[in-house]
């Protein structure tokens, strides 16, 4: 027997087996640090657990309907409303379990052999692989260090074609923590606005930026039919493996959505979609204070790899990951990666990962205890100066 086609043009995301990598090396009894995963290392707060639990003493633990429940879709069509600058309604909302349905969905519902999508690189690794997946062509737009990684945007109107048929926007970005400009969406907005072309605004880090908002590229003129706005509750409100996320898109678009969903998931957990409301109707000071954290932690973070002989390293502007340009090392960006976790036992991952456009640099996540972060810098320089 063998695999369908499709299967072979699937990928994966590296940080997971660099995980696996870095845990085979702590039964060994090394101490490994990790910095390769991207996820919060704070709690879930606890007002949300706690609506968990009464959720599931009374009783949601059936099925629910399959765009979500609409008291959750009313209170995400509030809360993007309010925090966008636009308004949508709840019958604009697909709740879907995790933000890589929306991806999923977006593509397959959009695109098939012939088209043509755009999207950033370096970037998260799933847009790429499910564009193949789709049998469409992916099309990488560089994301430049002199322009705090946002779009070259003379290579994204060049790469413009009459087959784009989807842009990926990601703002507050992984892996690099840039937020694209107001002006630079603008530019983006005014080149497709006459085109049949839809936007993906991957805003799953809205909620973590340090000091200028991020713009989403729906509250420009023209952009909202136009725009499908994936977020969710995983990074902002530490709650990553609850996978619960949500999609803001045309109707259109959402009754596509609700087929994809009913075809796979039928529904998103019940019980989590109650405590994703305690989340967005409870106390925000928990999230206000890892965020403080985060400040804290990039700001000496990025500092220290600034020391380090042959790396470059700009202030991220949201998000948690700092991505060091470390080509004055002499190591290209898997070697070193390699190294560092084999060596120093700090686990990170290759710029590569990401994409070609990666190469020359690192992602290491600071969402890890201040100590270890302190620790990790000590652990590399010392690897680079020996090397």
């Amino acid at each position: 027997m063998k695999l369908a086609q499709c299967m072979h043009r699937i990928g994966t995301e590296s940080a997971f087996d660099v995980l696996v990598r870095a845990r085979a090396l702590e039964a060994q009894g090394r101490r490994i640090i990790h910095l390769e995963i991207g996820e919060p290392d704070f709690p879930t707060p606890t007002h949300i657990v706690e609506a968990a639990k009464r959720a599931l003493d009374e009783g949601w633990t059936h099925y629910g309907p399959t765009q979500g429940l609409p008291e959750l879709r009313e209170l995400v069509a509030e809360h993007v409303s309010r925090t966008r600058n636009i308004r949508v309604g709840p019958e604009r909302v697909c709740i879907v379990p995790g933000g890589k349905p929306i991806i999923f969905y977006s593509l397959i519902a959009l695109c098939e052999p012939g088209d043509e999508v755009i999207y950033p690189n370096p970037g998260f690794p799933i847009y790429e692989s499910m564009i193949r997946f789709t049998g469409a062509t992916p099309v990488p737009i560089p994301l430049r260090e002199d322009r705090d990684f946002s779009f070259d945007l003379n290579v994204f109107a060049d790469r413009l074609s009459d087959r784009t048929r989807l842009i990926i926007l990601n703002s507050p970005q992984n892996p690099t923590g840039g937020i694209m400009p107001e002006a630079d969406l603008a530019a983006i907005a005014e080149l497709i606005q006459d085109r049949d072309i839809m936007v993906l605004s991957d805003e799953i880090y809205s909620g973590i930026y340090y000091d200028v908002a991020p713009v989403s590229i729906a509250s420009l003129p023209g952009m909202l039919d136009k725009t499908i706005i994936l977020d969710g509750f995983s990074k902002t409100y530490a709650m990553t493996g609850w996978r619960i996320g949500y999609g803001v898109m045309p109707v259109w678009l959402v009754e596509a959505v609700n087929k994809l969903m009913v075809n796979s998931n039928s529904c998103t957990a019940t019980f989590t979609q109650r405590a994703a409301m305690a989340a967005l109707t409870g106390p925000q000071e928990p999230v206000q204070r890892m965020v403080a954290e985060f400040r804290r932690r990039r700001d000496a973070f990025c500092e220290g790899l600034n020391q380090i002989p042959g790396f470059r390293c700009r202030l991220p502007r949201g998000a948690f990951y700092a991505f060091p340009n470390i080509t004055a090392t002499g190591f290209d960006s898997r070697t070193l990666a390699d190294a560092l976790l084999e060596k120093a036992g700090v686990a990170v991952l290759s710029g590569t990962a990401f994409g070609t456009y990666g190469e020359g640099y690192l992602r290491l996540s600071y969402a890890t205890a201040y100590e270890d972060l302190m620790e990790a810098l000590d652990r590399i320089r010392r690897f680079i100066e020996r090397a």
